[in-house]
């Protein structure tokens, strides 16, 4: 294990490398550095690494796992400056009761019923919860989400639950390693599926902006295809990781 100087150096040499990975994709695709969020995941890592990548001025912080993301929120509560954030991994309705208060981006719904067990939390919490519906773009039976068809109903009762905040949609390459043009194209059926059901009123296109895709491997092929957030975790972590 690096000392921590040298782990805080490395945190900071790896975030600077993604950022200009982002920028140049950014440029490429004509788009404003500033429409393109870093979501640090951190599931790799110890809550000190976290806590490094925080400091070094990435805010949004993400978990895959709900019992890492409490265990995480728990070490760096009263950190400033303080996370947002995010599961991107999925949620079961056991576990929603821990994780509503926390008030992370729920980057996952994938059900009618689960958005019923969010829903109930968040009015019990008195607060809004904040979601992405994620979308399962590449039809693998293996990978989470729902099917485009089956989207648009959850999309619109997302956007009529009173205690919860859609976002816009979340979704994954069938194949993140493989070639860019593969990506390109998985990312740009969800895009395209965003812009149908914003134009046919599921949702207010405004409860539409987010999309949420691309990781390490092909978070450039993502912001050409439109992405807003990329969940960005092995990239970030390089050498921090035993």
């Amino acid at each position: 294990m690096p000392a921590p100087d040298c782990r805080r150096e490395r945190c900071l040499s790896n975030l600077s490398r993604v950022r200009e990975g982002i920028a140049e994709a950014c440029h490429r695709a004509g788009r404003p550095v500033a429409d393109v969020t870093l979501v640090g995941v951190t599931k790799y890592v110890d809550a000190a690494a976290a806590r490094m990548l925080l400091e070094a001025g990435c805010g949004d912080l993400a978990e895959s796992r709900p019992q890492e993301l409490w265990a995480k929120a728990a070490a760096l509560a009263g950190a400033t400056p303080a996370p947002r954030w995010h599961l991107v991994g999925h949620l079961q309705r056991n576990k929603v009761r821990r994780t509503v208060p926390l008030g992370a981006v729920i980057q996952t719904l994938d059900s009618q019923r689960l958005l019923e067990a969010i829903e109930a939390e968040a009015a019990a919490a008195g607060c809004l919860c904040e979601v992405l519906v994620e979308v399962n773009v590449s039809g693998d039976p293996a990978r989470s989400g729902v099917s485009e068809v089956e989207a648009e109903a959850l999309v619109a009762a997302a956007a009529e639950s009173p205690h919860l905040r859609l976002r816009g949609l979340m979704g994954m390459a069938s194949h993140p390693d493989g070639p860019a043009a593969n990506a390109r194209r998985d990312f740009a059926r969800l895009r395209e599926l965003r812009d149908r059901l914003a134009g046919r009123g599921a949702a207010d296109a405004r409860l539409l902006r987010e999309l949420s895709m691309g990781m390490s491997g092909d978070f450039a092929a993502a912001i050409l295809e439109g992405a807003t957030m990329v969940r960005v975790g092995s990239a970030l972590f390089e050498g921090l990781v035993p």
